[in-house]
């Protein structure tokens, strides 16, 4: 068995330390052929157990994301930010996680994951395909609209005014991508959601653009 051959199939993707044991039962000492591979270069380390090959297409930073803390999926700004909604590139990748809020900081960037609870974690979670072989779970863009109001503290929407200042001017929210947003399926969250009042009054405000 080849290593370096065999790794080619997993190309673009984050690499588990059981895959790379799977890949190296040739060796007696497995453990310390990663650590090799870590000090010429051949592997990074992204967290303890978690790593990707220079070998090979380094993995989309949303992907990894979905690997660092799972379950989890990509939300808040970075969703936003890819669907459009925001004009700001944004270089810390946001996730959503049933598990506790953590940060990781890493040879790829940050990563960010803000709990939510179930069941509205569950809710409007999509698949988007980002290059070849490199499927990612994201927030659909009502969901990330929704995750952002949900967690940021402080943020009550008492009015459609208040709601429009705080997506348009305060967040730079696109107009017209707003106005295509699927009211009706966010409304049908609103009874399993947290700040039901002010997401309820974010709909409204949509309705009225």
């Amino acid at each position: 068995m080849n290593f370096f051959k065999d790794i080619q199939q997993y190309s673009g993707q984050p690499l588990s330390h059981q895959l790379l044991m799977s890949l190296l039962t040739e060796y007696k000492r497995p453990n310390d052929k990663i650590n090799e591979l870590i000090a010429n270069g051949s592997l990074t380390s992204i967290k303890k157990g978690l790593y990707f090959s220079s070998l090979t297409k380094v993995p989309e930073r949303f992907l990894v994301a979905n690997h660092i803390v799972g379950p989890s999926y990509v939300s808040f700004e970075s969703a936003l930010s890819f669907y459009g909604f925001i004009p700001e590139q944004v270089y810390e990748v946001s996730s959503a996680t049933i598990k506790s809020s953590r940060r990781f900081d890493t040879s790829l960037g940050r990563f960010t994951y803000q709990h939510l609870g179930l069941p509205y974690y569950s809710l409007g979670i999509t698949n988007e395909t980002l290059g070849e072989g490199q499927t990612v779970l994201m927030a659909r863009p009502e969901k990330a609209v929704f995750d952002k109001i949900v967690t940021t503290s402080g943020v009550i929407l008492r009015s459609v005014i208040s709601a429009a200042t705080y997506v348009i001017e305060d967040l730079r929210m696109d107009e017209s991508l707003l106005k295509e947003l699927d009211t009706d399926m966010m409304e049908h969250w609103l009874a399993l959601s947290p700040k039901k009042d002010s997401l309820a009054t974010m709909i409204k405000m949509i309705k009225e653009l």
